[in-house]
């Protein structure tokens, strides 16, 4: 016997399997001996009663086998012959490298920056000294944008791909096993970067190809076909290229410009970090129960609609820190991150509008489908000079914001580069700050003390996926001007988050293997 079961369990008792056991039994109406194994298949934590409990489907095994959930994943090296391009090695780029090297294409992946271990002393550059390498940050380097920012693999996204081979090849290549359980899985940024490590180390033994330091400035094509790409001082051709450049590659939209290529704008969102203490989070979310040590640092996720607007927290980081995500000098973005036991004393998440060609005003006349991308450029502009020309991040308590006044003080932060009090409508613009102020009061009424002095907003969260759409045909997965060119991942506009780049990468790479058969 094989029954799929709904169970209600203590998180003092969550890791106690003579009781999940016993609880199977009951629930099955068995004798506890008649139980040979119970399977957690999935698990999250319900918090709307009066105490919180982990609900978690399971599997009951009963004179039957136990079935393995995580997939077999094997790979074998690739012979000479056909041979792709992928430029970018973040989620999309890795993942589309993995799936050819199945289909027998030898992938030849090309970063603009440098390898995860080099790239953590651009990364305290950044932090400490405000200095921004181009292309060695959080954004642009091996493993691209999630590596250093949490490792999120939550996605909505489930029929883009197969959601558990994702998963299982991240376990294959080093992540804890419970990723395929938890409702919200998540790796932690002092995980991941050996996870990618990893994964390089499975391409490159299966003659694949990385070139770090390698940013793609030209393009070799020749009758509507691209034969292969051009870095600064180096030229490589295929028998095809894969895109995937990541949402703040705003050069390759530009390079894409230049030789004429189709470029569409696309809706995205803008607003700030709130930053709470964790403690007030667990407060609100455990109605009370905020030290219990059986339970995860608790995490929120809201919504509301404001007119057109729609306004909705991103990337939440339960026990996590803010950091500087810029690309370029002279500008500053925020986001956040987290390690994997998530045991830090803050919290932080994006709080961010839906953004279209409603707000662009003039600038869609002139910046025509680059229209979006200058509106982000502009805000993240402002930002960088109300924080002193700096990485350190315009700041205003929630309360105070609401109220239209200028913050005498502001609450401790995670923000290593610091802080500095600025009224952030006049970064974010009426547009934002209008719906920001209407979302925060519906947010507080959401969750009783959420709106507090306690919290604090910093601007200015921008990057929560690309401006700029790359079209591409929904058959071949090819642009439409140019055979042999696949756009793919979060930056050709097609993805959000680590795991949905990922299947688009795999789907990139199945329809790589179907032009060149």
């Amino acid at each position: 016997m094989i029954k799929d079961i709904m169970l209600r369990i203590r998180p003092d008792k969550l890791n106690n399997p003579d009781h999940i056991k016993e609880a199977a039994a009951i629930a099955l109406k068995i004798d506890v001996d008649a139980v040979d194994a119970v399977q957690i298949t999935r698990r999250s934590v319900d918090a709307r009663g009066r105490s919180p409990v982990f609900q978690i489907q399971a599997r009951v095994y009963s004179g039957e086998p136990l079935e393995e959930l995580l997939l077999p994943v094997t790979y074998e090296p690739v012979k000479p012959g056909k041979t792709a391009l992928i430029v970018g090695s973040g989620p999309a780029g890795l993942f589309a490298a993995l799936r050819l090297i199945e289909k027998g294409i030898l992938p030849i992946l090309l970063e603009r920056g440098k390898d995860v271990r080099e790239r953590r002393f651009d990364l305290k550059s950044l932090q400490t000294e405000g200095k921004v390498n181009p292309d060695s940050n959080y954004c642009f380097g091996e493993g691209g944008a999630g590596t250093y920012s949490d490792g999120k693999l939550y996605t909505r996204s489930t029929k883009r791909g197969d959601v558990k081979k994702i998963l299982s090849i991240l376990v294959h290549h080093g992540a804890i096993p419970d990723i395929l359980v938890n409702a919200h899985p998540h790796i932690g940024s002092n995980k991941l970067p050996g996870i990618i490590q990893a994964v390089r180390e499975t391409i490159l033994n299966c003659n694949g190809q990385i070139h770090f330091n390698s940013r793609v400035t030209g393009l070799i094509l020749k009758e509507g076909r691209i034969l292969g790409v051009r870095t600064d001082d180096q030229e490589f051709r295929a028998d095809v290229v894969i895109l995937a450049t990541g949402h703040s590659a705003r050069d390759i939209y530009e390079l894409l410009d230049r030789h004429q290529l189709l470029l569409e704008a696309k809706p995205y969102a803008m607003g700030v970090r709130v930053e709470h203490p964790q403690e007030l989070i667990n407060q609100i979310q455990y109605k009370g129960f905020k030290n219990d040590p059986f339970l995860p640092a608790a995490a929120y996720s809201l919504a509301c609609q404001v007119g057109r607007a729609g306004v909705y927290s991103f990337c939440m980081c339960p026990g996590g820190m803010l950091i500087p995500a810029s690309t370029a000098p002279g500008e500053l973005v925020l986001n956040g991150m987290s390690n994997s036991l998530r045991n830090l004393v803050h919290a932080n998440a994006g709080v961010v509008v839906t953004i279209d060609a409603h707000q662009y005003g003039p600038l869609e006349d002139k910046f025509k489908h680059f229209a979006g991308l200058e509106f982000q450029k502009q805000m993240e502009q402002r930002a960088f000079l109300a924080g002193g020309k700096t990485q350190a991040a315009p700041t205003q308590v929630l309360t105070d914001f609401l109220e239209d006044r200028i913050s005498q003080t502001l609450p401790a932060t995670s923000y290593i580069p610091g802080m500095v009090s600025h009224p952030l409508k006049e970064i974010l613009g009426p547009y934002v700050t209008g719906a920001l102020k209407q979302a925060f009061r519906t947010f507080g009424q959401k969750m009783k003390g959420y709106v507090s002095r306690e919290a604090k907003l910093l601007a200015v969260e921008s990057r929560t996926s690309s401006p700029v759409r790359i079209p591409r045909n929904p058959d071949t997965r090819m642009h439409p001007q140019v055979r042999g060119l696949f756009p793919a991942g979060e930056g050709a506009g097609y993805a959000g988050g680590i795991v949905s780049s990922a299947m688009d990468g795999e789907a990139a790479a199945d329809a790589v293997s179907v032009y060149l058969q």
